[in-house]
């Protein structure tokens, strides 16, 4: 292998061993202190660093927080931070509510389902494979998916779940609340549902607009609730389908076995008026019905969404949080609206005991609403998610003294979700030199800051959504409940590389909606500017004024010897690698902005 594509290789496969490197390594040469009133964390009563310095220079903060708090600066965004202040600029994000976003408004009112719940998006969308059975239920046994009804039904649902995936991406490239869209971002990660389960994707539009972004900034209890109570969440993790087990009382057969035997006598006399075909259907309902304890959501509720892995919660706990959560249903979407149930006929109302706290018998809801009070409460919980949101904003191995202080937010009051980001984002940590550019972007970070970096408009296609597929991170697709890693290292694989070269030189090459080279607002200066000139722009622009001497010699030659490497896509788990995409042949400055979009400098942030 040439020299320049042997220390390319290297270096972008490093990035994640960078990334994982202790908090307290130096990456680079430290540069001195500004001492400038930017220079200093936000002076507040509660932060006890306020007098301690900022390790960056000016222009370093405010590309570390486009970077961190926003998926990187659009054209003009580096200027507009310098001249507000870091500290104005990260309170006002702090404040979605309070900063206008009528131009993303205008673009989320071009879809046409973002704003329906899953009951009217089921009955005017039905899957395919359900018109089909009922029709043959009402005797068409010629019924086939070949219909040219069907395949039209199929090609409206593609457009719905196009739709979910589409917004996702369009509110990341386009909305000024760009801390909001981090949160939301990384709270469906942390909360994380498979689209391709059952029909699940009926329920995601629901799921993000009334279960995560209310609460992404709000109190970790009420967005833990909001999770627990969503469809979406209920469905995936089967709590939808749990019930007391047959030994334990549930509020319905309290009344003793008498009761029990008088409805079985009546279900059986209706049985006996029934036809033929209405006993094979009433069959097939029962047979759909649940039978007994699931322990998949009270599992991930503990060890993913809570306490952690190692929160210090026993098998026994998992049954019993279980037990609790029985009858968390969902409504079956007849007509309208489905939504979130609760079934006293399925809830488990024996006593419990839940982190050694005991749940009387007799109650019903009030059980599942006590072990959420617990878990939101719980020490483990505060410090699970303030090293989660640690690793997100600062570094993949965060310093333990910022993880203590950002717990000790958490349970000071109680759960708050901005103050706790409030605790990390102004820390003298956060602004220390082995953080900046320490992170390694995930597929959806690539895609959505390069976007940015150009001025790129927002995609209501859903190109764009199924882009970050293939570059490795399908939206909602990840089918285990641990979500995508927050850390860099998993992300960083030679096929991974060759896919993001690629994309660099796609989306200079105009194959992303709305993402136009020409649109960067210095193109038609630069366009027929001497080479040199056209990289050095470029660097400043879309790498933060750093490109090692390897980068600058590609962006110079035009020419990547890593793209003459045969590899395959990465592909998520248990999906067949894809094979690469044919670079596209670009020249002039065109070709220098895609080359800089797919090196290793830009897969930092």
């Amino acid at each position: 292998m040439r020299p320049v594509a042997a220390h390319l290789l290297r270096s972008t496969l490093l990035l994640g061993v960078a990334a994982c490197a202790p908090a307290g390594a130096q990456h680079t040469p430290p540069l001195p202190p500004v001492a400038t009133a930017d220079a200093r964390p936000l002076a507040t009563e509660r932060d006890p660093n306020r007098a301690l310095p900022r390790e960056l220079t000016r222009e370093e903060q405010v590309r570390h927080v486009l970077g961190r708090l926003a998926f990187g600066p659009r054209p003009g965004d580096v200027e507009r931070v310098t001249g507000m202040g870091v500290d104005r600029w990260i309170a006002q994000q702090l404040e979605p509510a309070r900063i206008p976003d009528r131009a993303m408004e205008h673009v989320l009112a071009s879809y046409a389902t973002l704003d329906r719940n899953a009951g009217e998006l089921l009955r005017d969308f039905p899957p395919p494979a359900a018109l089909l059975a009922r029709r043959r239920l009402r005797g068409d046994t010629l019924a086939t998916t070949d219909s040219a009804e069907l395949r039209a039904m199929a090609r409206e649902n593609r457009r719905l779940i196009g739709e979910v995936l589409s917004a996702r991406v369009a509110r990341a490239v386009g909305s000024e609340r760009q801390l909001q869209e981090v949160m939301t971002d990384f709270w469906l990660n942390h909360f994380s549902v498979f689209a391709g389960k059952g029909q699940l994707r009926y329920y995601l539009a629901d799921y993000e607009r009334e279960a995560i972004r209310p609460h992404a900034l709000g109190r970790f209890r009420d967005l833990l609730g909001a999770v627990a109570k969503s469809p979406a969440m209920l469905l995936y993790l089967d709590n939808a389908q749990s019930v007391a087990d047959s030994t334990h009382p549930t509020l319905a057969n309290r009344g003793g076995a008498m009761r029990q035997r008088r409805v079985a006598a009546a279900m059986a006399r209706r049985r006996a008026t029934m036809s033929e075909e209405q006993r094979r259907r009433l069959d097939t309902i029962q047979a759909r019905r649940p039978r007994g304890l699931n322990e998949n959501y009270a599992r991930e509720l503990l060890e993913l969404h809570t306490l952690g892995v190692d929160g210090g919660y026993t098998q026994r706990d998992i049954i019993e949080v279980a037990r609790a959560l029985t009858g968390w249903s969902v409504r079956p979407p007849r007509r309208g609206r489905s939504a979130f149930q609760f079934n006293g006929a399925a809830h488990d109302a024996g006593d419990k005991v839940v982190l050694r706290t005991h749940l009387r018998a007799g109650r019903g809801i009030e059980d599942g609403e006590e072990v959420l009070d617990l878990l939101a409460r719980h020490p483990s919980t505060a410090r699970f998610i303030a090293r989660k949101l640690a690793v997100r904003f600062v570094s993949d191995t965060p310093p333990a003294s910022l993880v203590d202080r950002a717990a000790d937010t958490f349970r000071r009051t109680d759960g708050d979700i901005r103050e706790v980001v409030r605790t990390i984002v102004t820390s003298p940590e956060f602004f220390s030199r082995p953080a900046y550019r320490a992170k390694v972007k995930s597929p959806f970070e690539v895609l959505v800051s390069a976007a940015r970096a150009l001025g790129a408009a927002a995609d209501t296609s859903a190109v764009s959504a199924m882009m970050v597929g293939r570059l490795g991170q399908p939206i909602y697709g990840h089918q285990a409940p641990d979500g995508w890693p927050e850390t860099g290292e998993p992300w960083m694989n030679t096929g991974a590389i060759l896919q993001r070269i690629n994309f660099g030189l796609a989306i200079a090459a105009s194959r992303i909606p709305g993402a136009r080279v020409a649109s960067w607002p210095p193109y038609d200066r630069l366009r027929d500017a001497p080479r040199e000139a056209q990289v050095d722009a470029v660097v400043d622009a879309f790498l933060g004024g750093q490109a090692s001497p390897e980068t600058r010699e590609i962006l110079v030659r035009g020419e990547n010897p890593l793209l003459g490497r045969d590899q395959a896509a990465p592909a998520p788990p248990g999906r067949p690698e894809r094979p690469r995409a044919r670079a596209p042949r670009l020249a002039g400055l065109d070709q220098v902005i895609g080359l800089a979009l797919g090196s290793p400098e830009f897969q930092r942030r």
